[in-house]
């Protein structure tokens, strides 16, 4: 099982963390390069998108999910 590791990110000029799992982490990035964008933009669209009701790192789980699903 992989450990959750906690990271940073500047987005919409704030700082804010979020917890993901080496795995999904590493896709987030290579999804990122593949759409030829920074991480931070990735994730502030990501986190626009996002239900007020869940959490920024599970909101990045479902995004890492459904772009795996979709190939």
């Amino acid at each position: 099982m992989a450990i959750v590791e906690k990271h940073s990110v500047t987005i919409r000029g704030h700082r804010t963390s979020y917890s993901l799992e080496k795995p999904f982490h590493d896709d987030l990035v290579a999804i990122a390069a593949s759409r030829e964008m920074a991480l931070a933009a990735l994730i502030a669209e990501i986190d626009e998108n996002r239900p007020r009701d869940a959490n920024l790192s599970s909101a990045l789980r479902l995004y890492v999910l459904d772009w795996a699903k979709r190939r």
